[in-house]
């Protein structure tokens, strides 16, 4: 077939049929050697044949091989001469080497009645097969654009060509309507991808690229199935619908990277048979304690596979100056970037949910809103079930905020109750507060990291669901969501009312906590928007009993 393209499954299919001739001492190569090669490797023809029920068994045994007769139907004939030769004869025939030794004698045999090709020569091409390549070469190039000859086009030429091997193969069901589209099925030969890469074929061997190439076809299948996988605790474990989207569209960039290197190649230059990883397995592998080790093993193996596919994308292609798209291992990478940040999201809400569970009533404590002694106050809300306190006081000196912060956080963690500190995370540190909460004007989550370092609570102020999403890939611990109603602590310009509780509540399980205005009057309201953790201020603060007030808030968000 000089002067065609052929994919790389092709290619071994044609070099199987002519190496099986020889083998088996025919005098050309035929239809039938290539359709039996078909079958020796994975490609979009072995998985419509073996879908059909098609082996090689099958196509050894029939009337297709213009009057040749495979080795192993001829030695079945002569079974009982051999079973009268020597031991050496009568060895299993699974034994490799007494299948090597038939093969030669069989290529001997041949060649004594003189038909068999000297070494180097090659077999001459039936006529009937040389109208299979035509009719498959013709097939490809309809499809334009370069288009390689593929496993698949053989098939459906030898099926279009041959009259006998359409016969035998219309007995599985597999005819000409096999390869025509059904209503919600496209073309087996549909109009392909454009390619914005080039692959130096003149800088590779061919056993390099398809060493590459089986490389990248593992990886491929390892990062899509490891995405479905996360995909799947994060969709059924979290609720989550923010990074839910976030995993699919991670699915979606992936598949978009990989459009570009051919799939047939890919499929064709897999052999999961002769894979010895296949074979190798640890005994960690094997056993996973929970749903979320298992998603945790899952995105470590997407992150790796990405890996891979990037660094070995780079054999095989290179950017193209005649198009503005970036090329495939700058897609990867950017996608094993966003996969990082995926990981941390996750895990961080998985954390943060057990750090606030059963912390539902959040306290800003403020001596501006209390009528009272605020530590007094303080103190009572505890006691009404209060397990969540922030110190927000705008206006003390550095000094008297410090020594104030010490003072609550002794009686906090006496309680067992959580300290955040309002704006300062360098008076959070000092003070050994488990956290800081910032707004959207104040330090940004990483800056507030490196000072608070690895360990202690951030928490942000959001206004929209877009703020909401951004501060969940930022890394933040939980976020306050509002402001909901008017409130006498704070004057806002607007509200972002009930309607940003219910996004919220429709996609993000990051802990969150209605706040501004919320009381016992409308705290129904936020229950019914999707709310089930509250940050109040006025409502205990201004309170003449702050410990009732305290209980009837987390009664009410307890039994709901």
């Amino acid at each position: 077939m000089q002067g065609t393209s052929l994919t790389e499954g092709s290619r071994r299919a044609v070099e199987v049929a002519r190496q099986q001739a020889t083998t088996w001492g025919h005098s050309e190569v035929l239809p039938a050697h290539l359709l039996w090669a078909l079958l020796e490797e994975e490609s979009k023809a072995f998985e419509l044949l073996e879908l059909a029920g098609v082996t090689q068994l099958h196509i050894e045994q029939r009337d297709i091989w213009n009057g040749e007769t495979p080795r192993k139907q001829r030695c079945d004939s002569k079974s009982t001469e051999t079973e009268a030769k020597g031991s050496a004869s009568n060895k299993s025939a699974d034994d490799p080497i007494a299948a090597l030794t038939r093969d030669v004698a069989a290529v001997f045999e041949h060649a004594n009645a003189g038909n068999t090709p000297r070494e180097g020569d090659a077999l001459p091409e039936n006529e009937l097969l040389d109208e299979v390549h035509q009719h498959a070469r013709q097939a490809a190039r309809m499809e334009g654009r370069d288009v390689e000859t593929s496993s698949l086009h053989f098939l459906a030429a030898i099926v279009a060509t041959d009259k006998n091997i359409s016969a035998f193969l219309f007995e599985f069901g597999v005819s000409t309507e096999s390869f025509k589209p059904g209503p919600n099925q496209p073309t087996l030969l549909a109009e392909p991808m454009p390619v914005s890469f080039e692959i130096n074929l003149q800088a590779e061997t061919s056993r390099e690229r398809a060493t590459v190439l089986r490389i990248l076809d593992a990886s491929a299948n390892r990062a899509k199935e490891g995405l479905r996988v996360v995909e799947d605790y994060v969709r059924f474990a979290l609720d989550d619908g923010h990074l839910s989207e976030l995993l699919k569209s991670a699915r979606h960039q992936l598949r978009a990277a990989l459009q570009d290197i051919n799939s047939e190649s890919l499929v064709g230059s897999r052999n999961t048979r002769a894979d010895v990883g296949t074979q190798i397995a640890t005994a960690a592998e094997m056993v996973r304690s929970d749903a979320l080790s298992v998603a945790k093993a899952s995105l470590k193996r997407v992150q790796e596979a990405t890996r891979t596919l990037e660094e070995y994308s780079k054999v095989l292609l290179t950017s193209n100056a005649a198009t503005a798209q970036p090329n495939v291992p700058q897609q990867l990478e950017q996608l094993r970037y966003k996969l990082y940040t995926i990981e941390k999201a996750v895990l961080t809400t998985i954390s943060s949910r057990k750090h606030f569970k059963n912390r539902n009533v959040y306290l800003l404590l403020s001596s501006d809103q209390c009528e009272g002694d605020v530590e007094h106050v303080l103190k009572e809300a505890i006691a009404g079930a209060v397990r969540i306190v922030q110190i927000r006081e705008k206006s003390m000196p550095d000094q008297e905020l410090l020594q104030y912060a010490r003072r609550v956080r002794s009686i906090t963690r006496d309680a067992g109750v959580m300290l955040i500190m309002n704006d300062r995370p360098d008076i959070a540190v000092l003070s050994d507060a488990d956290g800081v909460h910032v707004g959207q004007d104040e330090l940004r989550v990483h800056d507030v990291r490196r000072i608070v370092g690895p360990d202690c609570l951030i928490g942000v102020s959001t206004h929209s669901i877009e703020q909401a999403r951004d501060a969940v890939l930022d890394g933040a611990s939980y976020i306050g969501v509002g402001p909901v109603f008017n409130s006498g602590t704070k004057t806002f310009d607007q509200l972002a009312g009930l309607d940003f509780v219910r996004k919220v509540a429709a996609e993000i399980q990051l802990p969150w906590f209605p706040i501004g205005g919320i009381d016992v009057s409308n705290l129904d309201a936020v229950i019914e928007a999707g709310g089930s953790r509250v940050a109040i201020s006025g409502a205990l603060c201004r309170s003449q009993n702050p410990r009732h007030a305290a209980g009837q808030l987390v009664a009410r968000l307890s039994n709901d």
